[in-house]
């Protein structure tokens, strides 16, 4: 195991990587942290991207979390599920530990200049200039959370926060990440943003992370706008507008499972 004061991941070879002690979960010391394991694998569909399909964009991506997330090599592979000029289904798998351990599909859409048309409904943020007080995220432990700056709305409640969160911790040290490498490892920080119930006394980690984009993020700070919903039958969904600098980018959901820490 690799540690380093600067990423999250070091690179063995084109497929290969070692998480480093940043990448650390939540809920146990002994897996990583979804967060930028989903970011690692986005940049890599993405570096496959830019190289064999430029004129597509991804318009949605997929992560289903197979197993706990171990803290081991991870080996990304990638197939081309549906072929298209203008409309093509990627599927990238990671094996981490010797396990395949994430399944993540995405849809590339083709690319094309539709300013014309370009509208949402979507409620403004706060700025980050706005969100003086310390996310409810910081609360959590591990590595992933200690390396990430994370600020949030005042009127942040129970189930209900505004809030923003980046990190000058690189993806894969000493490269440069593509921009959706980079926004995207820090988006599953979004079950952890709003407190519906206390993590010490109640479990609800996700086994899925699914992005929807109608633009394309840039810069590093991730705006959430985020609802966490708990039903009564063992079930929970943190849902979340994304935002950049700029304005929103799309909605992630995160479908929970539920259930008491005494029962782990």
């Amino acid at each position: 195991m690799t540690a380093t004061a600067q990423s999250y991941f070091t690179r063995i070879d084109d497929h290969r990587f070692l998480p480093t002690e940043h990448a650390t979960g939540a809920w146990r010391e002994d897996e990583l942290h979804l967060a930028p394991v989903a970011g690692l694998v986005i940049d890599f569909l993405e570096r496959w991207r830019l190289e064999n399909a430029p004129a597509l964009v991804f318009s949605r991506v997929c992560v289903e979390v197979l197993g706990q997330i171990a803290r081991a090599e991870i080996e990304i592979g990638i197939e081309v599920v549906r072929p298209g000029r203008t409309i093509e289904l990627v599927e990238a798998t990671a094996v981490i530990g010797g396990r395949t351990t994430l399944r993540a599909r995405g849809w590339l859409l083709a690319s094309s200049d539709t300013s014309a048309a370009a509208g949402h409904a979507c409620d403004p943020m706060p700025s980050r200039a706005d969100c003086v007080d310390e996310s409810w995220l910081k609360r959590w432990r591990g590595g992933m959370i200690a390396s990430v700056t994370a600020v949030q709305s005042a009127a942040t409640i129970q189930g209900r926060a505004q809030a923003w969160a980046s990190s000058e911790v690189a993806l894969i040290e000493g490269e440069s990440a593509t921009p959706l490498g980079d926004y995207t490892k820090f988006l599953d920080l979004a079950n952890g943003i709003s407190w519906r119930q206390d993590p010490d006394e109640w479990m609800y980690p996700n086994v899925d992370l699914t992005l929807h984009l109608f633009r394309q993020p840039e810069g590093r700070w991730v705006g959430y706008d985020t609802r966490v919903a708990f039903g009564a039958g063992g079930l929970g969904l943190t849902s979340s507008t994304l935002h950049d600098e700029h304005g929103p980018v799309g909605m992630l959901a995160q479908s929970l499972t539920l259930r008491p820490a005494t029962e782990l």
